[in-house]
Parts: structure tokens; C-alpha cells; sequence
């Protein structure tokens, strides 16, 4: 099965870049109510994924209170603790369910590593439960 039949693209995804500031990442996070988030380069390569927890021990570190001192920190400069593995483009089922099981969503890529998109767990787990009702019948 084609893998892009699932796939969420870039222009749906909410994402930050690498030229951003720790504030940005984090209003945007708070924006989109989301706790993981894709990081790419202004040139849509795929970098990482930084969490609430890697901003919130970024915080932490600095000791930054204030959210005006975050704006002169570059979202590259805070530590991140993991990165979400992405899968090419022309991946295979299995394998996108094997990143999904760590993962909240998984990152996919073409074959020049440029981001074009997300695939959720939630629709990877929706799609393995409505062929497991199909072999039920």
C-alpha cells in the first residue's frame, strides 16, 4: 500500500523552522495545541522534532522566567532529547507502523530529505483497526 494515501501535507502541517527563536516555537506549539513538532531548514530539509519537554528543560537551564529573554534563543540551541525518525516517500506500510509505535506522528520525506509532510498514529491506527474489522467479517 502507498504510504502517501495517509499522508498529512507540509501546507496542513504546522511546523517550525530552524531560523526560529525558542518563543516562536513556543507560541506556535501553543498555538496549534500540539506537544511534538517537526523542525525543517529554510530550504524544507527535515532537521528533527522538538517536544514541549525539550522547550520546557531548554527553559530550565537558561533559568528563563521571561519569555521576552526566549526570544533571543535560537530553536536550534536548546537541546532536543530525541528525534522523530522520518520515512521516505515510497516506504512501505510496515514500516511506517514500526515509527508510529514510538512516535506520535511520523515525519516523511521525498528523496532529497525535503519535508512534505506528517502521517499521525491516529490514522495509522485507524487504518489497522478497519482492516482488522474487515477480516472479521
Amino acid at each position: 500500500m502507498n504510504i502517501l494515501f495517509f499522508l498529512k501535507p507540509k501546507v496542513e502541517t504546522a511546523f517550525i523552522y530552524d531560523y526560529h527563536t525558542l518563543r516562536q516555537a513556543l507560541e506556535i506549539m501553543e498555538y496549534h495545541k500540539y506537544s511534538s513538532i517537526p523542525i525543517i531548514s529554510k530550504e524544507g530539509k527535515y532537521i528533527g522534532t522538538i517536544t514541549e519537554g525539550d522547550l520546557l528543560w531548554g527553559l530550565k537551564r537558561r533559568n528563563l522566567l521571561n519569555l521576552r529573554d526566549a526570544e533571543g534563543i535560537s530553536i536550534m540551541k536548546v537541546e532536543r532529547r530525541l528525534d522523530y525518525r522520518p520515512v521516505r516517500a515510497k516506504s512501505d506500510i510496515e514500516d511506517l507502523i514500526g515509527r508510529a509505535m514510538e512516535q506520535n506522528f511520523v515525519p516523511v520525506v521525498d528523496d532529497q530529505d525535503n519535508f512534505i509532510g506528517i502521517i499521525t498514529r491516529k490514522d495509522i491506527i485507524g487504518y489497522c483497526y478497519n482492516r482488522l474489522k474487515e477480516i472479521q467479517k
